[in-house]
């Protein structure tokens, strides 16, 4: 671990460009690398194991991040199916300004609550989709419904929740003030 921490490290947050979820990257590398410590221990190309590990950590941890936050960009409706031909755009502010000045562990937790409040058969697909990376047709698949009724519960699930946190975030503002 001494030999290649810094590696890890600089490594993911190059690709990161956060100090600590680079440092929540490598302890997770050296965590995998423990799990192969058997394999690793003599092998000449365990510097080049690490590295590739701490790539694809960061880069999976760009992935899930960017995906989290994509359904506030995405409040367009999707008039490719789902039902909702005649429902209203959902107007939504972006996450640099509705988060401005908010630290990441509160943007974390408000949207974890705004979550919970949201009912099961919306919260399940909108945190499938968004957090899980599953495609609509896989998500109807595992929860044993239609692909139109995913596409339409992930939008309402969307508006429900731009709501909740529009109204938390004047609660959280009203709190700064």
């Amino acid at each position: 671990m001494r030999a290649y921490q810094d590696m890890v490290y600089s490594t993911a947050v190059r690709l990161v460009k956060n100090e600590a979820q680079a440092e929540d990257i490598s302890q997770d590398v050296f965590l995998k690398a423990h799990e192969h410590f058997a394999t690793l221990a003599a092998s000449p190309t365990a510097g080049g194991w690490l590295k590739t590990v701490t790539t694809n950590l960061a880069l999976n941890h760009l992935t899930r991040y960017r995906n989290r936050w994509r359904f506030f960009s995405e409040f367009r409706r999707d008039d490719s199916g789902g039902g909702e031909a005649d429902a209203p755009e959902v107007d939504f502010a972006a996450p640099d300004t509705f988060f401005a000045g908010i630290a990441a562990d509160e943007r974390r937790t408000l949207v974890e609550q705004a979550l919970a409040k949201l009912p099961e058969h919306q919260r399940v697909p909108l945190v499938l989709f968004h957090f899980e990376d599953l495609p609509y047709d896989e998500i109807a698949r595992k929860l044993r419904v239609s692909l139109a009724k995913v596409k339409t519960d992930i939008l309402r699930a969307r508006a429900a929740l731009a709501q909740i946190l529009a109204h938390q975030g004047r609660s959280v503002e009203d709190l700064n003030s």
